[in-house]
């Protein structure tokens, strides 16, 4: 009785919620799948009455309205990862970009550098002792409500309750609005040729008993793929999508052979179908912790043969990695790639692997440069890099000079391009 009574008297109109939002206040928005639709729109409303309101948050799947010019006057956003719809607004320099390590964000947002004045969240329904799910958004959301002076949180119906350390009481919630939509879905990606080819190279990489840090996207399916023959696999891994359901079900990912947190396929967030929204509604084998657990290269390490799969927007050839910009445009953010790469390099039996297609732009451009772009960023350094793979092989770095380095990576290269990364190998004195 007194839980219901607590929770009832919580429940308010969003608009009414919403009013506790000031001008010069930051908030921090939901992210991934878990973004709370309803609570942007009534914050749109609002718009006329803030100003100079920073909304900050990771990658969301849903439309970003407050980075609309119009409402410039009202909200600047805040990027702690660029995602597609606020891509253009941090390009233009209408929106902001901090890079950072996902594993250090919730550090950030709790010892105050980017203190949280309002958290806007969507959680499940609570069970029978309070507890709401933070569902399918963990990882960075749950430090940031725990952070914040206010909390108005979304309580979906649809949200499925994930397991781990994933909850939030409703004596925490200031303001409670109720909702029941479908959540946002990310689109499911087909592997090209030269993605199943990379895909197959991996898997071959790939001892059975190992556990797997990969995303979403053409790479991590083609991988998956790929690895219907393997036994025992487990995963730890910032996020994952839909791909990862057949390999439970095929008895491929059973996580029997970890060493950390046996038994459980970890994460920080998940976004994909509906399918992987019921999939892991409820289910022991799922938890869902906050990234600076997750993605904290102590804690990946302790992982035996740990495989970690990233990409890459260019590599030169001494083994730079760009992943988060194209020249000085800033693309993404630098995510959890470092942070798993070095966990993989401290695993007992550790693959950190960067994979992509050898090409862009209708094989045009090749990925594989004698020097990154005028800007661009260095993401995982020439002395993290350990394994670059392409549809044309795979080239092994760590301990290499870098005379072999420029060898493998050219040997790895489109055969339209290998002549002309030899020259400038020569050019730049590294042969």
């Amino acid at each position: 009785m007194m839980l219901d009574t607590n929770y009832r008297r919580k429940i308010t109109d969003g608009d009414l919620a919403l009013a506790s939002i000031k001008s010069g206040q930051r908030i921090y928005l939901g992210g991934g799948a878990g973004v709370p639709l309803t609570l942007i729109e009534g914050l749109m409303r609002r718009a006329h009455m803030l100003r100079n309101v920073e909304i900050t948050h990771i990658l969301t799947f849903a439309d970003a309205p407050y980075v609309d010019p119009e409402v410039a006057a009202s909200f600047r956003h805040n990027a702690l990862f660029i995602g597609s719809a606020v891509r253009r607004s941090v390009q233009e320099g209408r929106a902001d970009f901090t890079p950072v390590f996902l594993s250090e964000i919730p550090g950030l947002l709790r010892n105050g550098v980017l203190h949280i004045d309002v958290a806007l969240i969507s959680v499940s329904p609570p069970d029978e002792h309070g507890f709401c799910s933070f569902g399918v958004e963990v990882g960075t959301t749950k430090p940031a409500a725990e952070a914040a002076k206010v909390v108005i949180a979304e309580i979906n119906h649809q949200m499925p309750r994930t397991m781990g350390d994933s909850f939030i009481h409703v004596s925490r919630l200031t303001h409670i609005i109720e909702t029941d939509y479908p959540l946002p879905e990310a689109p499911q990606g087909g592997a090209s040729e030269e993605h199943m080819m990379i895909g197959q190279y991996i898997a071959e990489m790939i001892p059975d008993g190992a556990t797997l840090q990969m995303g979403i996207g053409s790479i991590p399916d083609a991988v998956l793929q790929n690895l219907g023959n393997h036994k025992d696999l487990g995963v730890h891994t910032e996020l994952f999508s839909d791909g990862v359901i057949d390999m439970v079900e095929a008895g491929v990912i059973t996580c029997s052979q970890k060493t950390f947190h046996p038994g459980k396929i970890v994460a920080g967030f998940l976004f994909g179908s509906k399918r992987l929204y019921d999939f892991v509604n409820n289910n022991p084998i799922i938890e869902l912790h906050p990234t600076d657990y997750v993605n904290d290269p102590f804690n990946v390490a302790k992982n035996d043969k740990m495989v970690s799969i990233n990409s890459a927007i260019q590599v030169d050839l001494t083994g730079q990695v760009c992943a988060d910009s194209i020249g000085t445009r800033f693309y993404s953010g630098v995510g959890g790639q470092v942070d798993f790469v070095r966990g993989a390099a401290r695993s007992k039996g550790g693959l950190p692997i960067i994979a992509f297609p050898s090409t862009t732009r209708n094989e045009s451009t090749s990925r594989i440069v004698p020097i990154l772009s005028e800007g661009a960023g260095v993401t995982t350094t020439r002395n993290d890099v350990h394994y670059i793979v392409t549809e044309y092989g795979v080239a092994s770095l760590h301990g290499k000079t870098i005379h072999q380095r420029v060898q493998e990576l050219i040997n790895i290269a489109h055969p339209k391009f290998r002549d002309e990364l030899t020259r400038a190998a020569h050019d730049l004195g590294y042969v």
